[in-house]
């Protein structure tokens, strides 16, 4: 549930980033005088759709929440590591969004490693450690579906009689 609640805030957050992109797309150059704020911003933006909304709603909510529910199983392999996997969403999604805060020219909007002769090495460490740690989370979450699916408790089990949608 706490992902769901995460996937949701940090949806709004995206929201409102694609709304300051647009506006700022229906008037060019008047609301942003520096077009390096404005790539950064739309690669901020696609970060935090994909690695904070969608991977931790589809990973870590529906996949270690919502279908040990569907199979009727017991909870999660590991309680501890699902929280632990949780928790670094957090760190991550701070380190994200104070590169974007500290950086002055490190996103491209196409790119997020342009020639790093003139990077600022600070904040480009703050992207990457952001984006390992966000990894590492969904790497935790996977590990605990995957091993809470195959130790499952019900002796009327059979893999085969999985529906397509579980497999997926």
């Amino acid at each position: 549930m706490m992902y769901l609640m995460f996937g949701f805030w940090s949806g709004l957050l995206g929201l409102s980033m694609s709304f300051i992109i647009r506006i700022e797309l229906m008037n060019l150059n008047n609301n942003f005088n520096n077009n390096i704020i404005y790539y950064m911003m739309i690669t901020i933006h696609a970060f935090i759709m994909i690695f904070f909304m969608t991977m931790p709603i589809i990973i870590g909510s529906l996949s270690n929440w919502l279908l040990p529910l569907m199979l009727m199983s017991s909870d999660l392999m590991f309680p501890r590591l699902n929280n632990f996997s949780f928790w670094l969403l957090m760190p991550s999604l701070m380190f994200m969004l104070l590169n974007m805060l500290l950086s002055d020219n490190i996103d491209t909007g196409w790119t997020l490693y342009p020639p790093l002769i003139n990077q600022n090495f600070f904040t480009l460490n703050f992207i990457i450690f952001s984006l390992h740690l966000n990894g590492l989370s969904s790497i935790f979450s996977s590990i605990n579906f995957i091993v809470s699916i195959f130790i499952i408790n019900n002796n009327n089990f059979f893999l085969n009689n999985l529906t397509l949608y579980i497999w997926s």
